[in-house]
């Protein structure tokens, strides 16, 4: 499957980023933050139904997706998250196969997405970060790219402007691997988190200016993909 989502990544990203700032009228900033080359998880707080689109639209690498396993057996959408690296996770269970994945594809160079809340948020802020995407990252010795995203209320009826905000690689080799670890690292990741989030919903409400505060630049969508190592 991961063999076949470099190709689905490239054809899809013909189309899809397009149509997404279409739906949604967006701006990455702070893109050059994103390693070109190694493994890592890039660790977003989740809104909406775009948010996929928009963080894979405004990264200049593949991003192979944890999703609830559900949506991946909806007709014709599952195929479709599939064909783009998409893969399962089982909610409320603690899903080993998932993980094992996570962790060859982080471990062979590849970056690997998740939503640290495990679910989206219904009030507007991000809500309580959950430490098991990060183990992905503690157990193989690769960063967090945190990124904060302000989508809250949109919907295809409500195409408001939305941002994305990358922010600097952390690492959390300091942390020991256990339970406390990964709970001092969602705390960690997950201020980061929410920072990169107002400075996103700063931008959206300012008409998406062409700089941050913190220096970060806005781009477009589909900055240039590096070549991927994909896990066999």
């Amino acid at each position: 499957m991961f063999r076949s989502a470099e190709a689905g990544w490239r054809v899809g990203r013909l189309f899809v980023p397009r149509m997404a700032v279409w739906l949604a009228p967006a701006a990455g900033y702070g893109v050059e933050r994103v390693p070109l080359e190694g493994g890592g998880v890039v660790a977003a707080n989740h809104f909406s139904g775009i948010d996929h689109p928009l963080i894979g639209g405004f990264c200049p690498r593949i991003i192979y997706f944890l999703a609830k396993a559900e949506l991946l057996e909806v007709p014709v959408v599952g195929w479709g998250l599939k064909s783009l690296g998409v893969f399962g996770v089982r909610r409320g269970e603690g899903d080993r196969d998932a993980l094992r994945q996570a962790r060859g594809l982080a471990r062979d160079g590849n970056l690997v997405g998740i939503h640290l809340e495990g679910t989206r948020q219904r009030f507007g802020h991000p809500g309580t970060m959950q430490p098991g995407g990060l183990m992905i990252a503690l157990q193989e010795g690769v960063p967090v790219i945190p990124c904060g995203l302000d989508t809250f209320g949109w919907s295809p009826r409500n195409r408001r402007k939305c941002a994305v905000v990358w922010g600097q690689p952390m690492r959390l080799d300091g942390l020991p691997r256990n339970r406390r670890g990964y709970a001092e690292a969602a705390q960690v990741v997950g201020a980061e988190i929410v920072r990169l989030w107002r400075l996103a919903a700063e931008a959206s409400a300012a008409g998406l200016p062409p700089e941050l505060p913190d220096g970060a630049k806005r781009s477009g969508i589909n900055p240039k993909i590096e070549p991927a190592r994909v896990a066999h």
